[in-house]
């Protein structure tokens, strides 16, 4: 038997006292009936034996009850094999995920994740099996469980180390709740897609920032039997403040020269406050990474803790301006914005008729007047006389042409070819004599047209909503045309086009709007002008923007943006004929004809389209949420469902202090103290009984003796 505190034991000395008590000789308490004693000389009674023990049992009694009594409090238990874990014996599934994006790039952080990582394959047992996901926006497998098993088992650490040392920290932003589903997800089955059994663990090392993306574990349900272990890892510096741009919304009409807002952000917990801001340029020689001022640079003053909106002036007189910097700050992966303003895109019409420009009864003069020059587009307007020879350049030029009177075969027959190489026209039929060219713009004989002439007016029954060109009116708010009276038409039959598509339709039932495919481009045939003797289209709210619909989906205005941020996919322009695109360390990626969108932005700096009709250029910045470097706390993944696990006892526990552990377990389970305080308590009920039954047996003596 052992005992957890043994020095109770020392208690069990007390069994010293009964025996003295007993020992102690008292005056008899014994009575005895005598005749007057005047006449004696009184003299103290006489003890043969001093040491002479009485009442034994009651003694061994009161000696027994103190002995149990110590050694309960002394905790005693057997000494027992350890309980082993059940689940120790199975093999567990781990997957380890290590952050590699840009936050990681601060100093000391990088080389003590990987430390981590080399740490955490090191724990694993012979029989574990052990997966490595790398992730930032999205986490992908750098050594598989397939890779894991198919490795001998004295090379699968050395082989999964090997892997990690080649890792490096990307620019990319930090999406951890993406993170954790992947690696729940590949748990969750094994090879054969049963469930795996035994333990599952999650091990995410990672700096575990503020700015860390958690939104995709909103509404996820956790599988049973998954734990995760958070290893955080932490920059030598608590110092960091970081530069982003603050972004324009895509209607806002900024000049060129207007002064650029960027926004600084300063950690809650760091040591500086003062930093400066200004254009600067990568130098072409000398140290990689060392940038010189283009002009005076703004002081900026920013508490810890805050963010503050600060206006760059653009520098007059100075070209290739690309970056924006804030020197001050120990960390700079975040001390750099890369600006392109948006350039002015410019689209040209050419228009085919009599029309004077300043006749507020023609077209042409609204025309002219439905697009204002803004500094994001610019629409020039060519008019020209039907008779008049079409000069290459003016077609070649024009994103859409508008046919309103009568031309020449001629003219109408290299219309055509434009037309079929890529080219949008639009006839604004204006009278029946138009039959003609509209026959030869469709390549057939002559059109027959009529003039129709409503009792009252015509309205706009049946639109088209799903077209391109009435999708912006699709909103119930927006898709009432029963306000725009058109007085007159012309009328012809649709059906006989081939290819045809009626876009809207009069109330009559008669085409307003037909859209006819002419090889690669299109024709669309209006039946009604817009000028006040056809209609009231030209005064309506729907006019300028059905004539913006009409030029984006010819492909004269294209919305390009110039911002982006690492990792987003880069709609290409329709029609730009780019063929690759420099990437911002100078490399060149080349483009599939049929590609829709650049998805190869995976560091700051300026992109560039290229090989197309015009170069274009666009910035790529880092993601502003990376700078918000603030560790997050393991609350806020709790909040969330997260099973984290927490540090158990055992795990700092000393090797030394084992055997007193299992002893505490032992005793716990055992718990042998009660049965000894039991029989303490038995063996004093049984010392009362015994000690009332002794005294009064004298008394009941003295009763037996006669007077």
């Amino acid at each position: 038997m052992n005992f957890l505190t043994p020095l109770f034991l020392l208690g069990g000395l007390a069994i010293a006292g009964p025996i003295l008590y007993h020992l102690v000789r008292r005056t008899t308490r014994e009575r005895t009936r005598f005749s007057s004693l005047m006449f004696l000389r009184p003299s103290p009674p006489r003890l043969s034996k001093r040491k002479r023990l009485e009442h034994l049992l009651l003694l061994l009694l009161r000696c027994a009850a103190l002995a149990l009594l110590a050694l309960g409090f002394a905790r005693p238990f057997l000494k027992q094999a350890p309980i082993v874990d059940p689940t120790a014996a199975q093999p567990k599934r781990i997957v380890v995920l290590v952050d590699t994006s840009a936050s990681m790039r601060r100093d000391g952080v990088w080389d003590a994740a990987r430390d981590r990582v080399t740490e955490v394959l090191r724990r694993a047992g012979p029989a574990d099996q052990v997966a490595v996901y790398p992730f930032n926006q999205r986490a992908t497998a750098l050594v598989s469980f397939e890779d894991w098993n198919r490795t001998a088992p004295g090379d699968r650490v050395a082989f999964a180390t090997g892997r990690v040392a080649a890792l490096a920290p990307t620019w990319a932003s930090t999406h951890v709740g993406n993170a954790l589903v992947t690696a729940a997800e590949a748990l969750g089955e094994n090879e054969d897609g049963k469930a795996a059994p035994g333990p599952r663990q999650v091990v995410l090392v990672s700096d575990l920032q503020a700015g860390s993306r958690l939104d995709a574990l909103q509404a996820y349900e956790w599988p049973k039997g998954i734990e995760i272990v958070v290893e955080p890892v932490k920059a030598r510096s608590v110092n960091n403040a970081g530069l982003q741009l603050v972004a324009e919304g895509p209607d806002s009409t900024r000049a060129v020269d207007a002064p650029v807002r960027v926004r600084v952000t300063n950690a809650a917990e760091a040591k500086r406050e003062q930093f400066k801001i200004g254009w600067t340029r990568a130098a072409a020689a000398g140290v990689p990474g060392t940038t010189d001022w283009v002009s005076p640079p703004l002081d900026a003053y920013v508490p810890p803790g805050q963010s503050r909106v600060f206006l760059v002036p653009v520098p007059r007189g100075v070209s290739g301006l690309e970056q924006i910097s804030l020197r001050g700050d120990e960390d700079d992966f975040d001390n750099t914005v890369h600006f392109i303003p948006p350039a002015q895109q410019r689209a040209t019409l050419l228009w085919l008729g009599t029309d004077v420009a300043e006749d507020m009864r023609q077209p042409l003069f609204f025309l002219r007047r439905a697009f204002v020059e803004t500094p994001r587009v610019a629409v020039q307007v060519i008019a020209s006389a039907p008779s008049a020879p079409v000069l290459p350049a003016e077609v070649q030029a024009a994103t859409v042409i508008f046919v309103a009177d009568a031309v020449s075969p001629e003219t109408a027959a290299a219309l055509r070819e434009t037309a079929v190489a890529g080219k949008t026209l639009v006839a604004t039929l204006k009278s029946t004599s138009a039959g003609a060219t509209l026959g030869a713009l469709l390549g057939r004989d002559a059109v027959a047209l009529t003039e129709a002439r409503p009792s009252n007016y015509a309205m706009l029954a049946e639109i088209d909503f799903q077209h391109p060109l009435f999708a912006a009116f699709s909103d119930p708010r927006y898709s009432d045309f029963t306000k725009i009276h058109f007085w007159k038409y012309r009328k012809f039959d649709a059906t006989a086009v081939p290819g045809a598509r009626v876009v809207a339709r009069f109330d009559t039932g008669d085409p307003a709007l037909v859209e006819v495919p002419i090889g690669k481009g299109r024709l669309y045939i209006l039946t009604s002008g817009w000028q006040p003797e056809d209609s009231q289209l030209a005064v309506s709210s729907k006019f300028v923007p059905l004539l913006w619909s009409l030029l984006e989906q010819s492909g004269g205005v294209a919305s390009f943006a110039t911002q982006f941020v690492v990792g987003d996919a880069v709609t290409l322009p329709l029609g730009s004929g780019a063929t690759a695109v420099r990437t911002a360390a100078g490399a060149s990626v080349a483009l599939d004809a049929k590609a829709l969108e650049f998805a190869g932005t995976t560091q700051p700096g300026v992109y560039e389209l290229t090989g197309g009709v015009k170069p274009q250029r666009f910035a790529v910045n880092l993601d502003a949420n990376e700078s918000r470097t603030t560790p997050l706390s393991n609350d806020e993944l709790e909040q969330l469902g997260v099973p984290v696990a927490r540090l158990k006892t055992e795990a700092v526990v000393p090797t030394d202090n084992k055997t007193l552990l299992q002893g505490v377990e032992a005793e716990n389970r055992q718990k042998l103290w009660r049965w000894f305080i039991a029989a303490t308590l038995a063996v004093l009920l049984a010392e009362s009984a015994l000690a009332g039954w002794t005294a009064r047996r004298p008394a009941l003596r003295t009763e037996e003796v006669p007077s």
